[in-house]
């Protein structure tokens, strides 16, 4: 079972055996046939993104929505358009998802059960979820969105709509922290980001292109802000996040050598080194590390770490 939370401004690009699929409401995990697809009660959806992407990935059957989760409408997208505070000062998506919140918490929003052809698909997350966990069974809950982009804990104002830390994620779906076993924070090997607020020591687009730091938002397509790795950032996201593992994706990028590792024999020394400074910084294990754009592009160091 896979549980996604946050909205439609938290773009996602799954790669997998060479398929690319560019995502903003369903869980990464789809690549895994057999995995329950959920998204819960603290998400704000927008029932064509939905319905569409659930379509094209062809996932019907496998796919449920709380029906507590709020909707996204068509007068949220023009707000926040044709907003210039959301627009120019703090460079949302446009996705609508602010004044949507806006409205939730004004108690005068649509719930997902409220919208017809979404009916289907509504099931209580929560219940489905600590079932599962009563069972004995695996639940993967999948946060959105950086750390720093925080409504509470980041570069306010800069930042999201919500908390994005673990706790809220757990708040989010409806699940006890005390019912979680694993929190693995996922730090990439540079830092980005879209949209205005401070970066530190960001890098001139030029410099930024010559490192192979250049990306674009899923969603919007912009041009992402770069940025090197940042240990004390870092340690400041294990500590509040309460993070068990850490996940460093894109190593491929600093050390090209490393490209498509899928074993630690095939990792590089000075790969090895810059992780295991991220472990002795964080004091939090490394575990995973991403070696390339495919999702089986990975190594597992154990849960010792480096």
């Amino acid at each position: 079972m896979a549980v996604r939370v946050g909205s439609v401004n938290a773009g996602h690009t799954v790669v997998y055996r060479g398929n690319m699929y560019k995502l903003r409401m369903i869980p990464s995990a789809f690549i895994v046939p057999e995995t329950r697809l959920l998204i819960g009660a603290g998400a704000n959806v927008d029932p064509k993104v939905l319905l569409s992407e659930i379509t094209t990935l062809g996932v019907e059957g496998r796919v449920f929505v709380d029906g507590n989760a709020s909707v996204i409408e068509q007068k949220h997208i023009d707000a926040d358009k044709g907003s210039d505070f959301f627009r120019e000062f703090i460079g949302t998506t446009g996705t609508g998802v602010s004044p949507a919140l806006v409205d939730r918490v004004a108690r005068k929003a649509k719930l997902v059960k409220d919208i017809p052809e979404l009916g289907k698909y509504v099931v209580d997350v929560s219940e489905e979820v600590n079932s599962a966990l009563d069972r004995g069974e695996t639940v993967h809950i999948e946060g959105t969105q950086g750390f720093y982009l925080s409504l509470y804990h980041g570069t306010y104002p800069y930042v999201t709509g919500r908390d994005t830390t673990a706790a809220a994620v757990c708040s989010e779906v409806g699940v006890g922290p005390k019912r979680v076993d694993e929190v693995i924070l996922v730090l990439k090997s540079f830092i980005t980001r879209v949209g205005n607020g401070p970066l530190e020591n960001e890098l001139s687009p030029e410099e930024a292109e010559k490192r192979g730091f250049v990306e674009r938002g899923t969603v919007t397509g912009r041009l992402r802000r770069a940025a090197p790795f940042n240990f004390q950032m870092a340690k400041r996201a294990c500590k509040v996040n309460g993070a068990t593992q850490i996940a460093v994706t894109k190593v491929d990028v600093l050390f090209p050598e490393c490209s498509k590792a899928r074993n630690r024999e095939s990792l590089s020394e000075r790969c090895l080194e810059f992780l295991k400074k991220i472990q002795d910084e964080t004091g939090v294990p490394v575990t995973i590390v991403g070696t390339g754009p495919d999702a089986e592009d990975t190594v597992y160091l154990g849960p010792e770490g480096v």
